[in-house]
């Protein structure tokens, strides 16, 4: 019996010692396995460290005014017997806008020239008998009177009627017509609005520390989001020479060319002021960065081995100003490094990479996005 259980526990002995010698074959086979495995290369896009320049600019909000604009209103009382203009019409400077009633002032003016041209007939007469010694200076000096007064009651008739012929008193473009045939005005009774839109102001402000940096000519670029995707270009025509003390700010005025009439008073618009002086730059796109708490990063591609030959490193670096879709590196990078320009946030340092830049993302110092 003893005998038969020691042969037992032999048996089992073996058949473990056999198990075990099976897998640990199998562990170790497994483990150079996984040891003499390459992981494939990562699809990369990439893009060279560039040298640059840059315009150095001053940015600041502004608001569109118009360089004349007023309401064009009625000075004396009147009927409206004729409406010449359309609303939203172009005008130029003298164009009849609105005619008043002035049948009663037109019959006074005969009458007031009768007289004056009967007072002029008497003045010549009364010249010549003075020259003559047969009328005395005071009879002279009261036709002379009569002749004034009559040439100035004319003057007043036509001054009435020139008031009641309403005409554009510059070149500009009208707003909605306020009146109708038939009307009634008063005194300061609106018509329309009347604006010059070609060239056109644009008032802004910047913090008293620009002060001396902007001045009369000065380049200024103009964009709004009413003509998304354009630029206006003008310069700078006035500044104020007084700073605002409550703001510690200084307006500026900008005059542009508007000849589509895109921009119009009351607008809101960004305004950037362009400095003489320009800025070098190493710049890079601004997907490169891997932004984080303790640093930002990039990832530098270095020559290695394998079968790509491309490493990454990953190298932190200090940033500047953005311009666009670019960042300037102040620190960190070298004039034609190559860095990873996108899906940063999932690459890790040492990995092995094959650029593709199919789909490399199209990194511009002044994008037009299609979809604003």
């Amino acid at each position: 019996m003893a005998k038969k259980i020691i042969l037992s526990i032999v048996a089992v002995i073996v058949i473990t010692g056999a198990l075990f010698l099976i897998k640990k074959g199998q562990f170790s086979a497994m483990a150079a396995a996984g040891a003499a495995m390459v992981m494939p290369p990562e699809i990369v896009t990439a893009a060279p460290v560039k040298a640059d320049t840059w315009e150095t600019t001053l940015t600041a909000t502004g608001s569109v005014v118009t360089v004349q604009g007023v309401t064009v209103s009625a000075e004396v009382p009147g009927k409206v017997v004729s409406i010449n203009f359309e609303s939203g019409a172009a005008v130029q400077a003298g164009d009849l806008l609105v005619q008043l009633d002035t049948s009663i002032e037109e019959a006074e003016l005969r009458a007031a020239e009768a007289s004056a041209t009967w007072a002029k007939v008497n003045l010549e007469r009364s010249t010549d008998l003075l020259a003559k010694n047969a009328v005395s200076k005071s009879d002279y000096d009261l036709v002379d009177a009569q002749a004034k007064q009559a040439t100035a009651q004319t003057d007043n008739i036509r001054a009435v009627i020139a008031k009641k012929t309403i005409r554009a008193p510059f070149a500009g473009r009208l707003g909605l017509r306020l009146v109708n045939l038939g009307q009634i005005l008063k005194e300061g009774d609106s018509i329309a609005s009347l604006q010059t839109l070609d060239p056109i102001y644009v008032n802004f402000s910047m913090p008293q520390q620009q002060l001396a940096a902007v001045a009369a000519g000065s380049e200024v670029r103009v964009n709004t989001d009413a003509a998304a995707g354009e630029v206006f270009e003008g310069k700078v025509t006035a500044v104020n020479p007084d700073v605002d003390p409550t703001t510690r700010s200084f307006r500026a005025q900008a005059t542009l060319a508007n000849p589509r009439e895109k921009l119009h008073p009351g607008m809101f618009a960004n305004v950037a002021v362009v400095l003489p002086k320009v800025e070098q730059v190493l710049s890079i796109p601004a997907t490169s960065v891997l932004y984080a708490p303790y640093g930002d990063s990039v990832f530098v591609i270095d020559e290695g081995k394998g079968a790509t030959g491309k490493v990454l490193r990953q190298q932190f670096v200090q940033l500047g100003n953005t311009r666009g879709d670019f960042v300037n590196v102040t620190n960190g990078l070298k004039a034609g490094e190559s860095v990873v320009t996108s899906g940063v946030f999932k690459l890790r340092a040492g990995e092995a990479v094959m650029i593709d830049n199919t789909l490399a993302p199209n990194a511009q110092l002044a994008p037009k996005p299609k979809d604003t």
